[in-house]
């Protein structure tokens, strides 16, 4: 009897990793046959980690496995996701896992549709429709001359038309919309629950970088088609990045 378990264990692992392995080859691994646009990437989930802010994903393209990082998601063994935007951060150290992953590429635009296939489903990263939680364990240091996100939330009227220094985790980044970048920033700090501030920018980041930004503070800011911002820090120039 204990022979028959075993053995029904073996067929069912087997037909798992079968399962995944021809999901991967029908999705993401093999991309179904088809061609991917010049500078996409369609791989296939083949590990899920989750964490406060993060999902880390090792996938699978063309047999070789790798790290990917994204914004929180629901995601499970067999997925597929594609992205063109990646930045690889080598040995990566996660502190809420107490890992270091000796490359991860944190992926900017991921989606689980091959790009101009129908019902395209991609993760809401733009200004407009970004949600944005609160990090865990930031924790940064007012650069010299500078405020912190309370600092601008509890008097926003002293610094509107103003220039001023602010330092952030770059917790989201959004790259080449309306022709500049756009970063939301944490410093740990909050002011009647407002503890993110969107900063427009020319320069380029990665997601769980932390930099200093020196912009000019604009008010009730309306950029059209649901681009509006109470607060927001304008032509901002990053520095001191890390």
């Amino acid at each position: 009897m204990n022979r028959n378990k075993i053995v029904l264990a073996i067929v069912l692992l087997v037909l798992g990793i079968l399962f995944v392995v021809t999901t991967c080859y029908r999705t993401g691994g093999k991309s179904k046959g088809r061609a991917l646009p010049p500078g996409t990437h369609g791989v296939c989930v083949t590990e899920v980690i989750q964490t406060s802010n993060y999902t880390y994903l090792q996938v699978d393209e063309n047999n070789n496995k790798f790290w990917i990082a994204v914004v929180k998601v629901e995601a499970k063994n067999g997925d597929s996701v594609y992205y063109s935007q990646a930045y690889e951060m080598k040995n990566f150290v996660s502190k809420e896992l107490g890992r270091t992953f000796t490359s991860v590429f944190f992926v900017q635009d991921p989606a689980n549709k091959l790009p101009g296939t129908e019902k395209q489903v991609q993760q809401p990263l733009t200004p407009k429709r970004a949600e944005i939680k609160r990090w865990s364990e930031v924790s940064v240091e007012t650069p010299k001359g500078g405020i912190t996100i309370a600092d601008l939330y509890k008097n926003p009227g002293n610094y509107n038309g103003k220039t001023v220094v602010i330092r952030g985790v770059v917790v989201r980044y959004n790259g080449q919309i309306m022709n500049k970048n756009w970063v939301h920033i944490q410093d740990g700090s909050e002011y009647s629950e407002k503890f993110d501030l969107t900063v427009t920018t020319m320069d380029s980041l990665v997601v769980g970088r932390t930099a200093t930004f020196k912009g000019i503070v604009a008010l009730n800011k309306d950029f059209g088609a649901g681009y509006s911002y109470d607060v927001i820090i304008e032509q901002a120039k990053a520095s001191d990045i890390k």
